[in-house]
């Protein structure tokens, strides 16, 4: 059940908003500019199409479809549903709305949103990436994101299968704060699969989106998606994007908007890292190391360094802390070589039995063992490695 103290009041005339938003031709940057040229929403609902005409970039056709649409959204329909989904909206000119978003040439002008904005969400880090990650890559999103969110970073993403959900749930395994935001309405959750981490990212950071509420994950719908990811950003990192990932579209944004660009660099063979090892050769800066992210950030990230260092040793010791303390196992010989031959590179079972001294049946029990004390985990194809 997501908490009512979690469920923050509308913007002042959300209702107003939500009709302009809803006009036909009016899109982000055609709102900002009817809003500047008119200086409240009251004028420009009440604007005649000569007078709407009157602003750049709106000819006849355009004023006259904004006209004769700007009243027909059901608005009252609209903020009941967001109630009952304990969803609340947010417009530019509310000062909850995120201050990192605001700066950007086409911000949405009407967030929906399931959670809570805070003042640590103007430290946000995009981490972004395949949904069909490798293995690494879901590592490196989940370890810079769990490292990061120790720090006091917000951790910003799409929700999206394989990076972007390993990206929220190193955030949320830190007790950080996170961010998702959606390509479709907040009346729907994709993948549905993420139906838990909608919730949970709900409850301790923000699931938003600039779309109505019962909007379809549309194809369509993400590339817009991803300019939100690059806004509410300081900086994006990017981890194994192939070629026509989305994932290029939120650094693209990014540099757009006069922010970092970061890459985590990839195989050189893999498909899948294609695309983030171009944005390397293009100028993106190489991390490898939370050191490399505070760098890139320039003064922020040298005010927060030594704060960032201490917070990622000890976030890095409290996952390197095995479940059980090995000294006190007493494990035997053959569990003692199995878990010495492992590290944190995966290695299939048929290796560990071929490369040991000692026989199969052995090596099989003491790899059972191993995954019973807590000291190895299984991974999909029948591969360990250490935890």
């Amino acid at each position: 059940m997501f908490r009512d103290e979690l469920l923050q009041p509308n913007s002042p005339d959300i209702e107003k908003w939500l009709k302009l938003k809803g006009a036909e031709g009016v899109g982000s940057v055609t709102f900002r500019k009817l809003l500047e040229y008119f200086s409240s929403i009251d004028r420009v609902l009440g604007a005649s199409v000569s007078e709407l005409k009157m602003v750049e970039g709106i000819g006849s056709v355009t004023a006259e479809r904004i006209a004769a649409s700007r009243n027909k959204t059901d608005t009252e329909a609209e903020i009941e549903l967001a109630a009952k989904l304990g969803v609340w909206l947010v417009h530019f000119q509310d000062e909850r709305y995120p201050a990192l978003l605001k700066q950007i040439y086409d911000p949405p002008p009407v967030l929906y949103v399931k959670g809570t904005f805070a003042e640590a969400d103007n430290l946000s880090i995009g981490i972004v990436g395949s949904r069909r990650c490798s293995l690494y890559g879901s590592e490196q999103a989940s370890r810079f994101a769990h490292i990061l969110a120790s720090a006091g970073f917000t951790i910003c993403s799409g929700m999206a299968r394989g990076i972007d959900t390993a990206a929220h749930q190193g955030a949320l395994a830190a007790g950080g704060r996170t961010i998702a935001v959606q390509g479709c309405g907040l009346a729907n959750v994709f993948p549905p699969e993420n139906k838990k981490l909608f919730e949970t990212i709900a409850e301790s950071g923000a699931c938003v989106s600039e779309l109505g509420l019962k909007y379809e994950p549309l194809a369509e719908n993400f590339p817009p998606r991803n300019r939100i990811i690059a806004g509410l950003s300081l900086g994006t990192i990017v981890i194994e994007a192939g070629t026509n990932s989305g994932a290029l579209i939120t650094a693209k944004a990014a540099l757009e908007y006069n922010r970092e660009v970061m890459a985590v660099p990839g195989k050189i063979d893999s498909p899948l890292c294609r695309g983030s090892n171009r944005l390397l050769k293009e100028g993106a800066t190489l991390i490898d190391s939370v050191d490399d992210v505070m760098e890139a950030l320039g003064h922020i990230g040298s005010r927060l360094n030594e704060h960032v260092k201490s917070a990622a040793q000890a976030a890095q010791e409290k996952v390197e802390t095995p479940l059980f303390d090995i000294a006190q196992l007493n494990l035997s010989p053959v569990e003692k070589s199995v878990f010495d031959y492992l590290n944190t590179e995966p290695v299939h079972a048929e290796q560990i039995v071929s490369e040991s001294p000692h026989p199969a049946g052995g090596v099989n029990a003491a790899i059972v063992s191993l995954r019973l004390k807590g000291l190895i985990k299984q991974l999909p194809g029948n591969m360990f490695m250490r935890r």
